[in-house]
């Protein structure tokens, strides 16, 4: 039986996309729960990290991940 990674790790990629005021810099994938770990920064100055479902993110980031 194939055993399943409990995380991808996304930070060498440099996924990054822009909402509103809010930058966001994805960090890690979690395929189980179909989360991601993201770095909020607002103007410049750090904001901390968040778990974002996976179906929040733009079309164009969800291609880079692949999940399948």
């Amino acid at each position: 039986m194939a055993v399943k990674k409990k995380s991808v790790e996304l930070i060498d990629q440099k996924i990054s996309y822009t909402i509103a005021p809010l930058f966001y810099k994805v960090l890690r994938f979690y395929p189980e729960t179909m989360t991601v770990d993201v770095m909020v920064e607002e103007n410049g100055a750090k904001k901390g990290m968040q778990k974002l479902p996976f179906a929040h993110l733009p079309k164009e980031i969800k291609k880079l991940i692949k999940p399948n």
